[in-house]
């Protein structure tokens, strides 16, 4: 795959030395340039005319209608799943990401075949025909992507094996703020006033967030920066500003009762550039930092400090049940998502058989008859007595 790639790389100079060397232009076809390793792969299964066969073409279907299924979670989450090696398979999880957080996606393959598995994170535009714009591919060798969004967003992650590859995976995803708490010690619990709020009778609005912490308490650079200005004004007292220059952002500091660094410096995460105070107009209220950031405006920077939950729901059920057959105990209804505003998609009697393909939380993800899946609780299957059967009669004889 990458030798054809190259090959792609040199062709735009060798028709140029034709050009030059016979003065005329000539027709060919236009260079490929894969955006992603998955775009990669599909137009190497072109070049082998692999798309032409069953299995090549339902490899590139399913990676498109990964998309179009893609399974609405909350995060923190994770989710164990199984791919069968016969088949063309691919999914996808769709969520919602705000900005200000990073998130982090972990995929680890529990195979002893090694295998590429083509991991892409798309964003949803905001259009009326939504449309999903490629941001980001997870490394080969790590299975690892994080991305921080620029403006609250709907993002999809699509994974997909090569072709005749399978096993048991797992993916995480979670989120964390992107950078680093202000004021040494705290944590968002210290916030007492927050972006929006009224300001001098409400002719005003607040312009970012009140963290209350004893004078004197050290406050931090939140990422590595720049000292754009220091000073003292009437409304926020002792300041200090940074610039982000890696988030195209400036951060306020106000109030301080001391400022340690001056115009010019580079900061790093967690460097001290002063102390919390009231300077300023917050002389009769109790020390705290007022903390801002600007990128066009202000924006909002609770999301950018404040901690997450980072530790999905526990999977409780047995990943030895992955791609195995189970049976219904009871009347089911069958959940479009593992979140708890999913929707029913449909319901199945008492012994119905399924195949788990996916465990998450406390939840089942199962392949339907028809080929569709949903996510049914644990406790509502049992193994099939036939697939029992199955497993005692392959196991070698002592």
């Amino acid at each position: 795959m990458q030798r054809s790639v190259i090959r792609g790389r040199r062709l735009p100079m060798i028709l140029l030395l034709f050009v030059l060397a016979g003065c005329k232009t000539e027709i060919v076809p236009e260079a490929f340039y894969p955006r992603s390793a998955h775009e990669a792969y599909a137009h190497s299964l072109e070049q082998a005319n692999l798309h032409l066969t069953a299995l090549g073409r339902d490899w590139i279907e399913a990676g498109q209608q990964a998309l179009e299924d893609a399974v609405d979670v909350s995060l923190p989450f994770e989710e164990a799943f199984y791919w069968d090696s016969r088949m063309a398979e691919a999914g996808a999880y769709r969520f919602f990401v705000k900005r200000g957080v990073r998130v982090e996606v972990e995929i680890s393959v529990q195979s002893a075949d090694s295998m590429l598995i083509f991991a892409d994170l798309f964003r949803e535009t905001d259009d009326t025909l939504t449309q999903r714009i490629h941001v980001a591919t997870a490394d080969e060798e790590g299975h690892r992507l994080e991305f921080e969004p620029r403006r609250d967003s709907y993002y999809a992650l699509r994974l997909q094996p090569e072709l005749l590859r399978g096993g048991r995976f797992v993916v995480i995803i979670r989120e964390i703020p992107s950078i680093g708490f202000p004021v040494k010690g705290k944590s968002s619990r210290a916030i007492a006033s927050f972006f929006g709020d009224p300001r001098d009778g409400g002719t005003r609005d607040h312009h970012g967030v009140d963290i209350f912490a004893p004078r004197h308490t050290p406050v931090l650079a939140p990422s590595h920066a720049s000292v754009t200005r220091v000073g003292e004004g009437d409304i926020g007292g002792r300041y200090v500003w940074l610039y982000d220059s890696k988030r195209s952002m400036h951060m306020y500091f106000a109030h301080l009762e001391t400022q340690e660094v001056v115009q010019g410096d580079q900061v790093l995460a967690g460097q001290v550039i002063g102390t919390v105070g009231n300077t300023g107009n917050a002389r009769t209220t109790a020390p705290h930092l007022h903390f801002g950031i600007y990128s066009r405006g202000p924006i909002d920077p609770y999301h950018f400090i404040a901690e997450t939950d980072t530790v999905p729901n526990r999977i409780s059920g047995d990943t030895l049940w992955l791609g195995k057959m189970v049976r219904t105990k009871q009347w089911v209804a069958v959940k479009n998502s593992p979140a708890r505003n999913s929707t029913s998609l449909d319901t199945l009697i008492r012994d119905s058989m399924v195949k788990v393909v996916a465990l998450t939380g406390k939840q089942y993800r199962v392949e339907l008859p028809n080929g569709s899946s949903g996510y049914i609780a644990e406790k509502q299957v049992e193994l099939s007595v036939d697939t029992l059967r199955q497993e005692v009669n392959s196991a070698p004889m002592p």
